[in-house]
């Protein structure tokens, strides 16, 4: 995933977006949160796992125009 195609992210995703992200699988990253080690925090909104982009840009080095 490109610089632009992140910056252009809405304010959470889905897991497999995120994965994509940080170049793992769908499934490593289900993994990941199963075992509370995914890099960056989820949210459980109506049964749906969303993560915030903007920590996930945190991680990514990403500066969001936010500093």
């Amino acid at each position: 995933m490109g610089l632009e195609e992140l910056l252009a992210l809405p304010a959470t995703v889905n897991v497999t977006t995120a994965a994509r992200a940080l170049g793992i699988s769908r499934d490593k990253a289900y993994e990941l949160i199963r075992t509370e080690s995914f890099p960056v925090r989820t949210l459980a909104l109506g049964g749906k796992t969303r993560v915030p982009t903007a920590e996930l840009w945190k991680v990514l080095g990403v500066d969001g125009g936010f500093a």
